[in-house]
C-alpha cells in the first residue's frame, strides 16, 4: 500500500534531458514507463532547442520548455542571453512538480533542474560522469555504467518514483503526421556530426544499387551543404535515388514512417528512426555501440554493427536486413 500511494501522488512529473538528438530519443521510453504506472501524470520536458521536436512528437508529453545552453555560452556577455535565461527560469519554475528527473547527469543539467519546483532526482557520484552534478539532487541513486543508456534512464525513472522496473523492449510513443508512401523505400541515413564515424560513400552507393535491383529507393535525407553534396553524389551512381528536401525534423518523421528499413551511421536520425518503429541496421566505425547504440523498441528491431575502428562491409548489412523478423520487403 505504501508503494501504491508513492505511486499514486507523483502526478506532475519534469523530466530534464537536453542534449543530443540520440540522447533525448533514449529518454522516450521513461515517459511511456511512467504512464504505465501513473496514466494520469502530467509529464513536462526540459530540452535543447534543438531538439524540442523530440519531446513534441510524444503525444502525453504536455508542456516542453526549451533552453540555448550552447548558444547562450558563445554570447553570455549579451544582454539578450540573459533575458532569454531570465525567461526560461521563470516558465520552468512557474509550477510544482511531484518529481524533477534529471535524465543527463551533468553539471549543465544539474543546474536547470534547480529552476524547477520540486524534489531532485538523479545519479549518485559513482554513477555519474561530472560527480558535482549529484550535489544538486535530493535523491541519490546508484545505477551502473555498465548497461546501456535507455535502461539507466528506465532504472531511475522507476526507483524515484516507486514502481518495479519493466522487463520489456523499449517502448517510445511517438506519433508522427504519416504522409503517403511514394513507393517502396528504403532511408540512407548517411550523415553525421564526425568525419570519423561516417561510412565511405562507395558503399553507400553498392548497397543502394544492391536495393533498387530489388525495387527500392534509396532516400537520402541532408541538413546542411556538404551533407546535400554527399547525398547528391550518391544519387548519381544509384537508379532513381531520390535526394530528399531540407525538412525540419517533425517533416523528416511523417515520411520515414513510409520507409520499409533504415541503414544509418551513428546519427541521431538512426534513433529516430527505431523510435518511429521502424527496423534499423546502424553502422558504427568510431564508437563502440555497447552503451549508446540504437535500441529497438518492442515493434521493430535495431541491429548495431562495428565498432570503434571497424568498418562494415555492405554484404554484413545486406546479411542483417535479410535476417530481420517481420517481413520487411512485404510491407504494403
Amino acid at each position: 500500500m505504501a508503494l501504491y500511494a508513492k505511486i499514486a501522488a507523483m502526478k506532475r512529473i519534469l523530466i530534464v534531458k537536453t542534449t543530443s538528438m540520440g540522447d533525448v530519443i533514449h529518454a522516450l521510453p521513461v515517459v511511456e514507463d511512467i504512464l504505465r504506472h501513473v496514466p494520469d501524470a502530467h509529464i513536462d520536458w526540459l530540452v535543447e532547442a534543438s531538439f524540442a521536436d523530440i519531446p513534441r512528437l510524444h503525444p502525453r508529453v504536455q508542456q516542453v520548455f526549451t533552453v540555448a545552453l550552447r548558444r547562450w555560452r558563445k554570447q553570455w556577455w549579451r544582454r539578450q542571453t540573459w533575458q532569454e535565461i531570465a525567461a526560461a527560469k521563470r516558465a520552468v519554475g512557474a509550477q510544482r512538480y511531484d518529481a524533477i528527473l534529471d535524465l543527463q547527469g551533468l553539471v549543465k543539467s544539474a543546474v536547470i533542474a534547480c529552476w524547477a519546483d520540486g524534489p531532485r532526482h538523479g545519479y549518485d557520484r559513482q554513477s555519474i560522469r561530472e560527480p558535482m552534478a549529484s550535489f544538486a539532487y535530493q535523491h541519490r541513486y546508484a545505477i551502473s555504467y555498465r548497461q546501456h543508456a535507455v535502461l539507466r534512464m528506465r532504472k531511475l525513472a522507476a526507483m524515484a518514483l516507486g514502481y518495479a522496473l519493466p522487463d520489456d523492449l523499449p517502448a517510445y510513443g511517438l506519433t508522427a503526421e504519416v504522409q503517403p508512401a511514394r513507393q517502396a523505400a528504403f532511408l540512407a541515413l548517411h550523415a553525421t556530426s564526425r568525419d570519423s564515424k561516417l561510412w565511405p560513400e562507395a558503399r553507400w552507393v553498392a548497397l543502394g544499387q544492391h536495393y533498387a535491383a530489388q525495387g527500392l529507393q534509396m532516400w537520402l535525407p541532408w541538413a546542411g551543404n556538404h551533407e546535400r553534396a554527399r547525398a547528391e553524389r550518391i544519387a548519381l551512381q544509384v537508379p532513381n535515388a531520390l535526394v530528399l528536401p531540407k525538412w525540419s525534423l517533425q517533416q523528416l518523421a511523417s515520411h520515414m514512417t513510409q520507409a520499409r528499413f533504415a541503414v544509418g551511421v551513428d546519427t541521431g536520425l538512426s534513433h529516430l528512426a527505431a523510435a518511429l518503429d521502424l527496423p534499423v541496421v546502424a553502422i558504427y566505425t568510431d564508437t563502440e555501440p555497447a552503451f549508446t547504440g540504437v535500441a529497438g523498441g518492442h515493434r521493430a528491431p535495431a541491429i548495431n554493427l562495428g565498432g570503434k575502428g571497424q568498418v562494415p562491409e555492405v554484404a554484413q548489412i545486406t546479411t542483417a536486413i535479410a535476417a530481420m523478423p517481420g517481413g520487411i520487403f512485404a510491407r504494403d
